[in-house]
């Protein structure tokens, strides 16, 4: 159903990076699952995303500087590493303008915000921590400041479609 699903804290790239990669792989004719467009009124939302990512090849998660302050982000990471076990996703990560020892060790303001997460979503902490970890593994692209190699990236994502 979908090429690409694209993970990410909305407030943080949707104007910006996020929006840009979404209009590059659509130009290239790459179907993107983005959620402000693809979400139809009356669904349930986690249901409905959930459906996504089983029915996606490719999974982007773009790691942004606020993106662990969403519970909403860190249950899709989790649903989106379940499914890459299950089944063939991939799994593509971001990292734009935090560096993936962030991710992975929770340090700096991704621990600051699993911290203030912790008292609401006690039971989801481990999974979600385990999640940052494991797909910090995965390889994956750094964008510091702007994003001059956008291009070669969406080249990228658009041989995965081409080479089975």
């Amino acid at each position: 159903m979908y090429d690409v699903f694209l993970n990410f804290r909305g407030p943080d790239t949707r104007q910006g990076f996020t929006g840009y990669l979404q209009k590059a792989l659509r130009d290239r004719g790459i179907v993107v699952f983005f959620d402000d467009k693809e979400i139809q009124g009356g669904q349930i939302i986690q249901q409905a995303l959930a459906e996504a990512i089983e029915n996606s090849r490719i999974a982007i998660t773009v790691f942004s500087t606020n993106y662990a302050s969403s519970s909403c982000c860190l249950d899709e990471l989790a649903i989106i590493l379940e499914y890459s076990k299950s089944k063939e996703l991939l799994v593509l990560p971001v990292f734009y303008k935090v560096s993936p020892c962030e991710v992975r060790h929770q340090h700096g303001i991704y621990g600051e915000a699993l911290v203030r997460l912790e008292t609401r979503n006690h039971d989801k902490m481990e999974n979600w921590k385990m999640a940052l970890r494991e797909v910090s593994y995965h390889s994956g692209f750094s964008f510091k400041d702007g994003y001059p190699s956008l291009p070669i990236f969406v080249i990228f994502v658009g041989l995965n479609f081409t080479c089975h």
